[in-house]
């Protein structure tokens, strides 16, 4: 499914504009990103961020307002990434990278899903590295998959290789006592 960006204009508290960076994407103190797709589920809350993502399918008329959460999974794509990571500010963002046809990467999504669940101060993502998603999954360095990134700020402090749940698990809390 393609997925399209684009730019509202909304007026925003200074405490809420997203930081600095060295992303691809820039924001100013009067903007806030809303991307267009359809994920399936029902609206979420980004909570203190005030981030709402306005979710459209490329060819479909459906439109659906959605925000991303803490407390769950959100399967993002190249053109969502960068924007929810600069939206989630300080809080630790851990992206799962896999494959479809992945077999590791089926026996660790249940448990990175309880994870979600487990620490409700972390925003947990997923990225299918399919074609699709090659120049995100390019830019961020995958090699193997699965292969978990943890960004702070918008900057990857931390990464693990593998369908190693307890390196995940030590590699979280570092990150969140930092």
């Amino acid at each position: 499914m393609a997925l399209h960006v684009q730019l509202n204009q909304v007026p925003l508290k200074p405490s809420m504009a997203p930081p600095p960076s060295s992303s691809p994407w820039r924001f100013n103190k009067q903007s806030v990103v809303c991307v267009a797709g359809d994920y399936g589920f029902s609206p979420r809350v980004l909570r203190n961020r005030g981030l709402s993502l306005k979710v459209k399918c490329s060819g479909s008329d459906a439109t659906a307002t959605t925000t991303v959460a803490v407390g769950q999974v959100t399967e993002v794509c190249k053109d969502t990434f960068w924007p929810i990571v600069e939206a989630a500010g300080d809080k630790t963002v851990v992206l799962d990278m896999y494959t479809q046809w992945c077999g590791p990467c089926k026996v660790i999504a249940p448990k990175f899903k309880d994870l979600s669940q487990k620490y409700n101060d972390v925003v947990f993502l997923k990225l299918d590295c399919n074609q699709d998603n090659r120049p995100l999954a390019k830019e961020l360095g995958i090699k193997v998959v699965p292969t978990f990134k943890i960004l702070k700020n918008s900057k990857i402090v931390k990464e693990v290789t593998g369908a190693k749940l307890d390196d995940l698990v030590a590699a979280i809390e570092g990150v969140r006592s930092s």
